[in-house]
């Protein structure tokens, strides 16, 4: 059973508030209460200055509640009238100064820093920031504050504006490049789904159609001649067994990874660790079975790369004659691998399966370098890779790079 405290309507986050923005975006709504830390200082100050009187005890306890409840609103109302609420923390700043310099102060600095989260622009913002620093240092002036602490507030002040500013773009930023990315992914599958459904429909719509007729010529001939029934149930038995074959291999190239997706998924995989992956020219097309494997190569390469090589370069490079090709995967990391594990294990059982070669050069502090040699020329004996995919998944790596 549990216990929650009634909101009242005014305090519950508006659709266009901050609070409801850090949902959208699958954070917590009260994310930003962790700047009231800053706060603190209030209760710091007197330890530096006149102490813990009786002055102080009332100012704070009269204007602390008024400014988190001004901060909530900042957050909970809608973002194109923050500004009003943080120009009443300023004015509960200004309205301290006088009787609390300290709690003056950190009220000025909260009511500018929270006008930014007005959805009105920089240029509105920056007219806030100046016309709030002005009636400070005018107040501040009356209340003969020091003039290196008014002028030390305003650059404080500024300083903090531009950093929130540039935070806030590159977040701003980030969100529309998500979204971006997101919908390229949205649109590249739905092409996808929709050329697979050509693809079967090509493939499926006249077979079937041919299957549906011969079994209905057959039903029509069975009492009739039995021999040209039974024929044309064997002609539809083997249409249906090369309309499964069609499918099975269909469904195979649909399966399978080439090299271009995969290189530039292991790209992306890369720059989250700070590291960048060059690579040569793709070669040639390539038989299907040849480029599944060496593109599951490269993802088990890169992963161990990720994980454990602590490089910040790597490379994949090919070279293609007419019997073979060969690509090489090299990092400049730790180096130093020598026990092999189930990742390297699986590399070398995908390559041997299609006859070729794979080699490790990994000198210790000088980075790892894979030397991988497959042919593809008339001399390749074609060989069954579907065997290793039950012993070795895309994603068992766990071998040191």
């Amino acid at each position: 059973m549990s216990f929650s405290l009634p909101v009242p309507a005014w305090l519950k986050p508006t659709p266009d508030s901050e609070a409801a923005e850090n949902i959208r975006k699958g954070t917590n709504p009260w994310v930003d209460a962790i700047h009231l830390l800053w706060s603190v200082w209030i209760f710091f100050d007197p330890l530096f200055n006149s102490g813990f009187n009786r002055q102080w005890l009332i100012t704070v306890s009269l204007s602390y509640p008024v400014f988190l409840l001004f901060y909530t609103l900042c957050i909970v109302r809608p973002q194109r009238s923050v500004h009003r609420y943080a120009w009443c923390i300023a004015l509960l700043g200004y309205l301290m100064t006088p009787f609390n310099a300290g709690a003056g102060c950190c009220y000025f600095v909260f009511g500018a820093v929270m006008v930014r989260a007005c959805d009105r622009g920089w240029a509105f913002y920056l007219k806030n920031i100046i016309a709030m620093c002005v009636v400070f240092a005018a107040v501040s002036t009356v209340d003969k504050l020091p003039w290196q602490l008014i002028f030390y507030m305003i650059v404080m002040v500024a300083i903090i504006a531009g950093v929130i500013n540039v935070s806030i773009n590159t977040s701003k930023k980030n969100a529309a490049l998500k979204l971006s990315q997101d919908e390229v992914r949205r649109l590249a599958a739905t092409a996808e789904r929709e050329r697979i459904g050509r693809d079967l429909h090509d493939l499926l719509g006249h077979t079937l159609s041919l299957i549906t007729l011969k079994l209905e010529l057959s039903r029509k001939l069975f009492d009739r001649d039995a021999d040209a029934a039974r024929r044309e149930l064997e002609e539809a038995e083997n249409v249906a067994r090369h309309a499964l074959a069609e499918v099975r291999s269909a469904v195979t190239g649909i399966r399978s990874t080439d090299l271009a997706a995969e290189l530039a998924s292991a790209r992306l995989l890369l720059e989250s660790s700070a590291v960048h992956l060059d690579y040569s020219a793709l070669p040639p097309s390539l038989p299907m079975d040849v480029e599944r494997s060496l593109a599951l190569v490269i993802r088990e390469a890169v992963t161990n790369i990720h994980r454990h090589a602590g490089a910040t370069e790597a490379s994949v490079r090919f070279e293609t004659s007419a019997e073979k090709l060969d690509m090489q995967i090299s990092d400049n990391g730790r180096g130093g691998q020598s026990a092999e594990g189930n990742g390297i294990s699986g590399m070398r059982e995908r390559v041997r399966a299609l006859g070729g070669t794979l080699t490790i050069d990994s000198p210790p502090r000088q980075g790892t370098r894979l030397c991988i040699s497959v042919p593809i020329g008339a001399k390749r004996q074609p060989q069954d890779v579907s065997s290793m995919s039950g012993a070795m998944q895309p994603g068992m790596v766990r071998g040191a790079a």
